[in-house]
């Protein structure tokens, strides 16, 4: 069939509701769109049609009245479940299923992608918090599509092409007329050359494996010189090549500011500590009198002793170590170092290598755990947050961490003739802490994972990992972070892993300006008004994460609602549950006031109907009528 491509006036207006007709192909062939929680393309030929995506299944209530009767295929571009939450409403019609065959698992097999347990070696996570948005139901597949596959139906052959970057294998489908091409771009794209989601491009801990990813398939977009570009998500682009120009030019500008702002991999060890100097107990080094460290080839572990006149200590972090080597350590400061006590470990951060090794310094060396209280809940019960690298999951056995005391932010220490302030400073996560005082007449602080990098190197600005998962919108990370150095002005930066940042007042402002960039660059790419939405997964989410269902037994969860915005905004939610499990509510309505949060508890309960295992209870959200789709969820076991 040869494609005589007409297509419609570019007054087309993109509105959620509605089916509106985006192309004639000529020879009876049009082309229509549906938008819900996604945009759903109908191909339709006569009577019969192809859907591309299918959203909440509005589409299929405008099909009799266009006087389809056979809806042959659907074809979905990835696996994200505003893509295919109206897969149930398909059942009537029978059609054919295709899909990324890259993606083929994440629809047939979607709860093996979400553990009770994670590990960082978990697939598709960042240090196990999955960045998959698989299905909340299995559906099988008829027909997987290679990368590079074609497919023809009823004259129209489809080339189907692999476009990964917002979803791992996400596809599109594109058509040949005499107009030129018509791409079906799943989420490569949205108008304004911006991004759909950041954190669903997030594959990695901060580099750029997904951006990398996104920049090549609208690069291979682009060379087709698409006619018409058909994205998943807002209007229709009719000036697709310029547009996808510009996304990888934002994103090419954007990748020097992501990737950490220090030579990790490459000249880190070099650059870790320049002041430190050896001492007699092997790998033990001094900072300054009352203040060591450890240091060696390749090894960053976590470990910071202040040692004070009296001989007790007090430890900055301790994970990442030979627990053999630690205790051997530890034995050799008490006899040529005179330690006799370590009072606690502080714990800087949330992340399981930070505090690996405390309870055996609880158990065998009488240390209490010291910890912010925002981070309490997240060392003692990890399996309640989809968090990056939570203790649980690393391979050491420790499932929790009981922390001994609990600081509020600014709380005073005053340790053996030491004063410190313990402060919140977010950047990495956050859920941080920077202990900040004077030790051997230097004002200095630890600032855990949240700067990296030699300040004598004006190339580095010392920013770590951006990693949405580890909750770290920038107003309360890394930007509030450097306005705290900027304000208290150290002396001297104790970093995790071993850096020691000497001198660091330049360092500190490229830090800043940095993370101002950083947010800008950002809003260019937000498909929101306010870009927290498009980068932050957790703007609701659900505590426990993670719930043990007992059938007949009900279980309460909170979950949790922000509001980013300068203004009120309301919002519902309705509770998606699996079969045999019940929510009360099943509906969540409410204001949120202008930059607020809000909790609603759920009880959950499953009867006797409810299968076994793993499953997944999934938020359909609606923001000030903007469909969301079912974006969050959590995961239950029924027992």
């Amino acid at each position: 069939m040869k494609l005589v491509v007409l297509l419609l006036a570019s007054s087309f207006c993109w509105a959620q509701g509605t089916l509106d007709k985006v192309a004639d192909l000529g020879g009876g062939t049009e082309v229509y769109v549906h938008s819900s929680t996604a945009n759903a393309y109908l191909v339709r030929q006569g009577d019969s049609a192809l859907l591309i995506d299918v959203g909440d299944g509005g589409i299929l209530e405008h099909l009799p009245q266009l006087g389809i009767r056979h809806l042959e295929w659907v074809f979905f571009t990835h696996h994200h479940r505003e893509q295919l939450q109206g897969y149930a409403r398909l059942k009537p019609w029978s059609p054919k299923i295709a899909a990324p065959q890259a993606e083929r698992a994440f629809f047939e097999n979607p709860f093996s992608f979400r553990k009770m347990k994670p590990s960082l070696a978990d697939a598709f996570t960042v240090h196990g918090s999955s960045y998959l948005r698989v299905p909340k139901e299995r559906i099988p597949i008829d027909r997987g599509f290679a990368k590079m596959d074609s497919f023809t139906w009823r004259g129209l052959e489809f080339h189907c092409l692999e476009t990964k970057g917002n979803s791992p294998g996400a596809m599109s489908y594109l058509l040949k007329g005499a107009a030129g091409w018509i791409a079906f771009s799943g989420d490569v794209i949205v108008d304004g050359a911006r991004m759909q989601t950041w954190f669903d491009t997030e594959w990695d801990y901060g580099f750029a494996k997904g951006i990398y990813a996104l920049v090549e398939s609208a690069a291979l977009l682009e060379q087709f010189n698409p006619a018409l570009l058909l994205p998943s998500h807002g209007p229709v682009i009719r000036n697709a090549k310029a547009q996808l120009a510009e996304l990888q030019s934002k994103l090419r500008q954007l990748e020097p500011l992501y990737v950490r702002g220090y030579s990790v991999f490459k000249f880190a060890g070099a650059d870790q500590d320049r002041t430190s100097t050896p001492t007699a107990i092997p790998h033990v080094w001094q900072v300054s009198p009352h203040l060591y460290k450890f240091k060696g080839p390749d090894y960053a572990v976590n470990f910071y002793l202040i040692l004070a006149d009296s001989g007790r200590g007090l430890l900055v972090d301790c994970g990442l170590f030979d627990r053999k080597f630690l205790d051997q350590s530890i034995e050799r400061m008490q006899r040529q170092l005179g330690l006799k006590k370590i009072d606690a470990c502080i714990v800087t951060h949330m992340h399981g290598d930070h505090m690996l090794e405390a309870q055996h310094l609880r158990e065998k060396w009488g240390a209490e755990v010291w910890a912010l209280d925002n981070m309490a809940e997240k060392m003692e019960h990890p399996e309640w947050f989809d968090y990056t690298a939570a203790i649980e999951s690393y391979p050491r056995g420790v499932a929790s961490l009981k922390v001994d005391r609990r600081f509020k932010p600014g709380e005073r220490l005053d340790w053996e003739g030491f004063n410190f302030n313990v402060d919140w400073m977010p950047g990495q996560t956050e859920f941080a802490l920077a202990v900040r005082g004077v030790i051997d007449q230097r004002k200095v602080v630890f600032t855990g994972d949240n700067l990296f990098g030699n300040p004598a190197d004006p190339s580095q600005n010392g920013h770590e990992a951006v990693v949405a998962r580890n909750s770290s919108i920038l107003e309360e990370g890394y930007i509030y972070g450097a306005e705290y150095l900027k304000r208290i002005q150290p002396d001297i930066i104790l970093g995790g892993h071993s850096y020691v940042m000497d001198q660091p007042a330049a360092f500190i402002e490229r830090y800043r300006q940095w993370a101002y960039d950083l947010r800008a660059a950002f809003r260019s790419l937000a498909n929101d008004e306010d870009y927290r939405y498009w980068y932050d997964p957790y703007w609701v989410r659900a505590e426990p994460y993670r719930v043990k269902l007992r059938r007949g037994e009900p279980q309460d969860v909170t979950l949790h609602i922000r509001n980013f915005r300068s203004r009120t905004q309301q919002h519902r939610i309705a509770i998606q549950t699996p079969i045999g499990i019940a929510s009360a509510p099943q509906l969540v309505r409410g204001d949120l006031q202008a930059t607020s949060r809000g909790t609603v508890t759920l009880r959950l309960k499953a009867d006797a109907t409810a299968a076994p295992g793993v499953q997944l209870v999934v938020f359909d959200i609606t923001l000030d009528g903007r469909r969301y789709g079912e974006y969050f969820d959590l995961i239950v076991e029924v027992e």
